[in-house]
C-alpha cells in the first residue's frame, strides 16, 4: 500500500523560542505563512521476515544520521509487532537549510502517513510524535504546529500541537514571493548571543501583531525584527532593499534561513521578477497561501 502526505512549506516572519525539559512543552512563539509549496511524502509497507526502515530525500536514499528525525518519527509510530519493510520517500519543493520547515515537514508527512497505514495515532498525536522528534534533534520548535494548522498563523501559546496555540490572521488575495539564497543552522543561531535580541524583540512583534492582526502589519514587524537583531543584513538586506522599491509592503528573511520573502498583490508579480531578474537571480518562487490542514491519504501513483 502506497500513502501520501502533502504538508505545506512555512515560512517564520518572527519569533521567540520556549525552551523545556518536556519536548512536548517546548516550542516558539511567532508568526508565519504557509505555501501551497511543500514536502511530500511517499510511504510504502510491505510485510516481511525482517525488519527494514529506509528513508530517502528527492528520489536519494540517506543514511540514518542524515535524516535521523524522520527515522525517529518511524520507529516509533510503526507497531512493535510489524515486520516488513517500511520505504518513506521525501520530495521538497524547496532546497533543505533555506528556512522553509522541510525539517518539520519531512517528520510530520512521515508520522501522518504512518499513522495513516497502521491506524495506531489520530492525526495530533502523530503531529506530536514529529514535534517531539524535531524538538529532541534540534529541528525547527514551531513549524510542525504551524504546518498543521495552515494559513497565516500566530503562535500564541508555544507548545507540541495539542498543547501549543495558533490563532489565524485574515487575509485577501496575497501571494508569497519566496527566495532560497542559501543555508543557515538554525541550532546555532539559538545558541549564538543573538538568542536575547530575539527574545526581546521577538515578544515586541508578537504583542504589536496582536493588538492589530493583519497581513500588513505583520510584514512591517517582521522586517524590523530581523533588522533589529542582526540577522537581516549584507546581502540580504540589500536584495530586501531593492524589493521594496516595487512593493507595497516590506520583505524581509525567512527565519531562520539565508532567505528572502514577501507577500504580493496580484500586480506586483512582474514587478517583483523584474527586480530578481536584475539582480540576477533566477531561483524564486511564487506561491499560494495555503489555508488549510496537511493532507493524507491513500496515493495510486
Amino acid at each position: 500500500m502506497l500513502v501520501r502526505a502533502f504538508i505545506p512549506a512555512h515560512i517564520t516572519a518572527f519569533f521567540f523560542p520556549r525552551f523545556h525539559e518536556n519536548p512536548l512543552k517546548a516550542g516558539s512563539f511567532g508568526a508565519g505563512v504557509n505555501l501551497n509549496k511543500g514536502t511530500n511524502v511517499i510511504v510504502s509497507i510491505e510485510e516481511g521476515m525482517e525488519n527494514h526502515i529506509h528513508v530517502a530525500f528527492n528520489g536519494k536514499p540517506v543514511k540514518k544520521r542524515a535524516a535521523r528525525i524522520s527515522y525517529g518519527v518511524a520507529e516509533e509510530i510503526i507497531p512493535e509487532g510489524f515486520r516488513g519493510e517500511v520505504e518513506v520517500w521525501q520530495y521538497f519543493d524547496f532546497p533543505n537549510g533555506h528556512g522553509f520547515g522541510n525539517s518539520a515537514g519531512g517528520a510530520l508527512g512521515t508520522a501522518l502517513a504512518l499513522a495513516y497505514s497502521f491506524k495506531n495515532r489520530t492525526l495530533l498525536q502523530a503531529a506530536q510524535v514529529a514535534h517531539t522528534h524535531e524538538v529532541i534533534n534540534g529541528g525547527g520548535l514551531g513549524d510542525v504546529i504551524a504546518q498543521l494548522h495552515g494559513g497565516i498563523e500566530m503562535r500564541i501559546k508555544a507548545g507540541a500541537p495539542g498543547i501549543g496555540v495558533v490563532d489565524s490572521i485574515f487575509f485577501e488575495d496575497y501571494r508569497v514571493l519566496a527566495v532560497p539564497l542559501g543555508r543557515l543552522s538554525t541550532r546555532e543561531i539559538l545558541k549564538g548571543d543573538v538568542i536575547e535580541k530575539i527574545e526581546f524583540e521577538g515578544r515586541r512583534a508578537l504583542d504589536m501583531l496582536l493588538r492589530s492582526p493583519t497581513p500588513e502589519n505583520m510584514m512591517r514587524l517582521a522586517r524590523n525584527f530581523a533588522e533589529k537583531t542582526g540577522l537581516l543584513e549584507g546581502e540580504l538586506l540589500e536584495i530586501a532593499r531593492e524589493l521594496d522599491r516595487v512593493l507595497r509592503l516590506p520583505s524581509s528573511m525567512v527565519m531562520l534561513g539565508r532567505s528572502i520573502f514577501a507577500l504580493l498583490r496580484p500586480d506586483e508579480v512582474q514587478s517583483a521578477g523584474e527586480v530578481l531578474g536584475e539582480l540576477s537571480i533566477e531561483d524564486y518562487s511564487i506561491c499560494e497561501i495555503y489555508n488549510e490542514k496537511p493532507k493524507v491519504g491513500r496515493w495510486t501513483g
